[in-house]
């Protein structure tokens, strides 16, 4: 019996159960590339998806965060439907777990989008018409979820389309073809320390230069070609500011053009005219709130108006020019209860006016939009009815109505008076959550979205 035992324990050892055993190269098991991808080996834009190609007569345009004006406020020939008739839903499409609202241009609708099963950002063109799905450029970048992932609004123009992921990745792309252009990681290059809920800075372009706000340990600003990401200027971080939520807005005050921005640890602007651009020209600390999402707002030719959430409240800063020297004084600061304020839209300057959703702790008027002028933020002109409560929705202007998204799904709109508004419709659009994302226009249709999804409607 032993014999037997060591037979067999022998002829095991010796027994090959296949001849032609095949040795698999990697990625030879059909696997998708990339999957191990971390943050240190990002390669933006590696892959490319195409899946339909349209062409469109269309030539609306809304090209970036707040408009090409970066007021989010459009004048359009085509009559707005104000009627009690609902907006058909032309089309609708289901993203990632996120609040990145849409570009439009030329018949093509541009997002960015987050998959977390493959972890991976992506950039993805829609027909406005069809709603068909174009094409996709995306890459393996590994991030948890906080509030959701994606957040930003993509800047656009004839020959780029630009992106900022959630890590501060920087992609652009041919708008058409979607074709890689260039690419950058701001936390690479200029070691930027990216908010704990990612990314809110949305690009912002200017005569075909990007307009940057890495705030990173030597780089406050910086100007990049649009077409070649060649860095232009730069302006040296000596204020060590950290990277906010909020976007640059170009503004002119006191005769000057400039790039004015809220960090974490102040408000600042540099120099946007040619001789001197990326100069530094007026910074504060008087006004720092630690979590900022909303963008300074100018309402009047030296003056801005900042909101930020978390009990902060509003400010109004004046900005002058002495003998050569820019100065910003704080002439107004108040907690969230006791005059204008906004948690996470920029609000919207009008007829004078400035307009706003009130945050939570915004005391008896929470949730509620309202009216106020420039001239008294503690008292509002107007304000909606108590049932009127929109949360942290996002809200636009097209022909004088107000375009207000609940942050439920629940549209509403508004005739926008000198010194009132008159709700002329509600319509609910979608049982949705955390319907954040601002709202863009373009050829008669409106875009929303919600956490989860976006959707077209047919406005006029």
């Amino acid at each position: 019996m032993v014999f037997v035992y060591i037979g067999i324990l022998v002829g095991w050892h010796l027994y090959t159960p296949r001849e032609s055993l095949i040795i698999q190269s990697p990625g030879a098991d059909n696997r998708p590339e990339g999957l191990a991808r971390t943050a240190n080996d990002v390669l933006i834009g590696e892959f490319f998806m195409k899946y339909d190609d349209v062409s469109s007569g269309l030539t609306g345009k809304w090209s970036s965060f707040r408009g090409e004006l970066t007021s989010n406020i459009i004048e359009t020939p085509e009559t707005i439907n104000t009627s009690e008739e609902e907006y058909p839903v032309l089309w609708s499409v289901e993203t990632g777990e996120g609040h990145a609202a849409s570009v439009i241009y030329n018949g093509r609708v541009y997002f960015l989008d987050y998959n977390e099963q493959m972890s991976s950002d992506a950039l993805r063109c829609f027909s406005l018409e069809t709603g068909k799905e174009l094409w996709r450029r995306w890459y393996r970048v590994p991030i948890k979820r906080n509030h959701g992932f994606s957040r930003t609004v993509p800047a656009i123009g004839d020959n780029y389309i630009i992106t900022i992921g959630p890590e501060g990745h920087v992609m652009c792309c041919d708008p058409v073809t979607g074709d890689m252009k260039w690419s950058l990681d701001m936390q690479k290059e200029f070691k930027t320390e990216v908010p704990f809920w990612y990314t809110g800075q949305c690009p912002r372009v200017d005569n075909n230069v990007l307009i940057l706000a890495p705030a990173g340990e030597e780089t406050l600003l910086a100007g990049l070609d649009c077409l070649t990401g060649e860095v232009l200027w730069t302006t040296p971080n000596t204020l060590n500011y950290k990277m906010s939520h909020s976007s640059v807005m170009p503004m002119t005050l006191g005769g000057k053009r400039m790039y004015v921005y809220i960090g974490v640890g102040g408000i600042c602007a540099v120099s946007a005219e040619e001789k001197d651009r990326g100069t530094l020209l007026w910074e504060t600390s008087k006004w720092q709130p630690s979590v900022v999402a909303p963008s300074p707002l100018q309402v009047s030719s030296n003056q801005i108006f900042m909101v930020a959430g978390y009990g902060t409240g509003g400010a109004l800063l004046r900005v002058d020019n002495s003998g050569g020297k820019w100065i910003a004084t704080v002439t107004d600061q108040y907690k969230p209860n006791e005059g204008l304020s906004s948690e996470q839209q920029t609000p919207i300057l009008y007829n004078n006016m400035i307009i706003s959703i009130m945050p939570k702790d915004g005391g008896g008027l929470r949730g509620r939009l309202v009216y106020y002028s420039p001239a008294n933020l503690r008292s509002p002109v107007w304000t909606s009815a108590a049932g009127e409560q929109f949360g942290l929705g996002p809200y636009i202007i097209i022909n004088k109505n107000l375009f207000v998204f609940k942050d439920d799904g629940e549209l509403y709109v508004y005739e926008v008076g000198q010194r009132n508004m008159k709700l002329l419709k509600k319509q609910r659009i979608m049982d949705g959550a955390d319907a954040w994302g601002p709202l863009s226009y373009a050829d008669g249709m409106l875009i929303v979205r919600d956490a989860h999804t976006i959707k077209c409607l047919r406005i006029i």
